[in-house]
């Protein structure tokens, strides 16, 4: 079933990879070789998204001079800094906590002088964590706009792209602000193609897109917007600061973390133990549970033809898939991908997986994702729960914790998307399925 004797068991070895995945995006690891030279005035810290709390930390225990700043993150996310001020708050949709943050991140982003380097730490979570409407739209407004695109189906660019219109911070609003002061930002991706637009809505650098944009999606998704929401767009007022904006001429952008990163630490971490590993892609989208299916494709394509690599491997890939969420269960994206991956295996042996969020919420759940292991449809029908059953009501959660094979990590203080791994062993045939 292994590649090599002393290789550890398989759901310890998938366990393995996605820890080093995560460890590899920590702040306190990639944070400090980025930051700028000191300024001849203040340097002024502030930040959103998952990370942002122990970027903040980082960033203190690196820096000699004086500092201060402020910085939201997701509550339990928040991390011990003396310089700092943290808060915390709701996330993925946004509360009062995020808005009043948000409100006084902008005003310390407009006291800047010349002198000073305005340093922003930015990561994924951020666009919901700095919820500032612009004009116009409420906050209630957008509270019921971000539920509409969770659940839409829309992929994270057209949801941010539709976020950074309706918002008075995003799209390059929070750089501008800024001007004429240095503005460098820390980027951790948590968005497939690491576009810097896309993390956390792209407060600090240019938009390409437009107000007509974001209609598009809306009218592709069929998301019905509040009317004075809708005429914000229509009327251009949700244009973003674009990339010929002077006041963003010199902005310095730096990717410390992404996806691609964690994928290629996971990978060591399989080489060590005697496996080949191959990675798909680190920007894999679509239907959760379509790529599941097409994922299983692949892996009996493996086992049969030992195409289009030989087993035994292990095959990595990461990105953000996508849910329509069509039932009532308890979702999110990794497991509806395990759960569509499971069945369409349908018990074949030695195929193992592993699927996760690395900031360790998997959707609206604390609970990272899951592993899959051979016998998982097996024990589920033990117990009478009825795989199908589960996905057609978007109830990953509830499907693997009933199994107890739920992955749960706490906050992770990082973010560079969903780490997916399959693990197929040597000795799998399609005959054995």
């Amino acid at each position: 079933m292994t590649a090599t004797p002393e290789s550890p068991a398989p759901r310890d070895l998938l366990r393995a990879m996605f820890d080093a995945a995560v460890a590899s995006a920590q702040p306190a690891v990639c944070v400090p070789p980025a930051l700028p030279a000191p300024p001849k005035g203040r340097l002024i810290v502030l930040g959103a998204g998952k990370a942002s709390a122990a970027m903040a930390k980082a960033v203190e225990d690196a820096w000699a001079g004086p500092l201060e700043g402020l910085v939201v993150t997701r509550y339990g996310y928040g991390a011990p800094c003396a310089r700092i001020e943290i808060v915390e708050a709701a996330h993925p949709v946004p509360d009062a906590a995020g808005h009043a943050a948000a409100r006084r991140i902008l005003a310390l982003a407009e006291a800047a002088g010349p002198d000073d380097t305005v340093l922003f730490l930015i990561s994924g979570g951020g666009s919901a964590l700095l919820a500032l409407p612009i004009d116009g739209v409420s906050l209630a407004d957008k509270q019921a706009v971000n539920r509409a695109l969770l659940a839409s189906g829309a992929t994270i660019s057209e949801m941010n792209c539709v976020r950074r219109h309706l918002s008075a911070i995003k799209g390059g609003r929070l750089a501008a602000a800024a001007h004429p002061a240095k503005v460098v930002t820390l980027q951790i991706s948590d968005v497939p193609g690491d576009r810097p637009r896309d993390i956390a809505s792209g407060p600090t650098v240019p938009d390409e897109t437009t107000s007509a944009d974001a209609l598009a999606i809306v009218r592709r998704y069929g998301i019905d917007l509040p009317a004075n929401v809708r005429a914000v767009l229509e009327s251009g007022r949700g244009e973003s600061v674009g990339p010929d904006d002077p006041r963003l001429a010199g902005i310095d952008t730096r990717m410390v973390a992404a996806p691609q990163m964690a994928l290629e630490a996971a990978a060591e971490v399989g080489r060590r133990a005697g496996w080949p590993v191959h990675i798909l892609g680190d920007a894999i989208e679509g239907e959760a549970r379509d790529v599941g299916t097409v994922m299983a494709g692949i892996a009996r394509q493996v086992a049969a033809r030992g195409q289009p690599f030989a087993a035994p491997c292990i095959l990595l890939s990461g990105g953000e898939t996508t849910v329509t969420v069509r039932g009532e269960g308890r979702g999110g994206r990794n497991v509806e991908f395990l759960l569509s991956l499971g069945i369409a295996l349908d018990g074949l042996a030695d195929v193992w997986a592993i699927a996760c969020d690395t900031d360790g919420v998997d959707g609206l759940e604390d609970i990272a994702g899951a592993l899959l292991a051979p016998d998982t449809l097996a024990r589920a029908w033990a117990l009478g729960i009825r795989p199908k059953d589960a996905l057609a009501d978007n109830d990953g959660h509830g499907f693997f914790g009933a199994l107890g094979d739920a992955v749960v990590t706490g906050p992770t203080l990082t973010n560079v998307n969903d780490f997916r791994a399959v693990l197929i062993g040597a000795t799998t045939t399609e005959a054995a399925s």
